[in-house]
């Protein structure tokens, strides 16, 4: 039996849409991996009862075929579903890890990238690599369709999530199909400061580069209280605030003393609202790892 810990991930961070991402201290999935005849599969944790266990639908099960990798599968979850905390991609990443070491297939972790991609796909439709890629390598990555680049960094974090739930599905339908040349210009010079920011592990250019003009207004709006909790976020010392992969949780670069204050702000805004919400003071992180 093999033991993979894969942590949650935020992806966009506003301007990078599909192709940033940044793996999370906390929280994370562990799944467990065992030789079998068939892949079965079970779930226990947080949200385990909206997961299906058919490995045809789970996202676990995908990894376990693309890997011609048959096994008992257990899967923990510490990442809620529906989160914006790339929840399926926490478990494809600890499979992918996990059934390569089990099987020695002896690949390398940006090889795992789109296996545990087309895990993704069971999810949302598409095989996109911007949750999976953080959550295997860790770090700031940056997908693209010829690899995956990571950059160390350890940028402080608040993600606050709330008792609310936007599937990805209606989070893409909300995309807009276009944007004018203004506004490309700008979340393209906001995308190069946010990478330069997590380059130097620097709080201040990161979060000048996670705002979006294009994307984040639009999902917004499935996020009961968004422009609350954001103004109390930047209110309590935070750098830049930005919708979660498709949300709800919503993530606040900052410098190391603040997170605490920036959390309850958080929560207190949500509060105000009427939403229960919960807030992880975390920071970028390691990636999957072998127990």
């Amino acid at each position: 039996m093999v033991t993979v810990r894969a942590p949650a991930t935020s992806a966009n961070l506003g301007s990078g849409f599909d192709v940033f991402g940044a793996a999370l201290g906390r929280p994370a999935d562990v799944v467990r991996v065992e030789k079998a005849d068939r892949t079965t599969i079970s779930v226990t944790g947080v949200g385990s009862q909206y997961i299906p266990e058919d490995p045809e639908k789970n996202t676990v099960g995908a990894v376990a075929d693309a890997l011609d990798a048959p096994a008992h599968i257990e899967i923990d979850k510490g990442v809620r579903p529906a989160s914006g905390l790339g929840s399926s991609a926490a478990s494809a990443a600890a499979a992918a890890v996990g059934l390569n070491e089990l099987y020695d297939r002896g690949l390398t972790r940006e090889e795992l990238v789109p296996i545990a991609a087309e895990g993704e796909a069971v999810v949302s439709g598409a095989a996109h690599a911007d949750n999976v890629a953080p959550s295997i390598m860790g770090g700031f990555t940056v997908a693209r369709a010829d690899g995956v680049t990571a950059v160390d960094a350890s940028i402080p974090l608040v993600t606050c999530l709330p008792e609310i739930v936007v599937s990805t599905r209606d989070a893409r339908q909300v995309v807009p199909d276009g944007a004018r040349m203004k506004e490309v210009v700008e979340v393209v010079g906001n995308a190069a400061t946010l990478a330069v920011g997590m380059a130097r592990d620097d709080p201040d250019l990161v979060g000048r580069g996670m705002n979006d003009s294009i994307v984040t207004p639009a999902r917004a709006e499935l996020i009961t209280g968004y422009e609350s909790v954001r103004t109390a976020a930047f209110d309590t010392g935070a750098t830049g605030v930005t919708i979660s992969g498709a949300g709800p949780a919503i993530i606040a670069a900052c410098h190391e003393g603040d997170r605490r204050s920036i959390a309850i702000a958080m929560l207190d805004a949500f509060d105000s609202v009427g939403v229960d919400a919960r807030a992880y003071q975390t920071r970028i992180g390691r990636g999957a790892e072998i127990f």
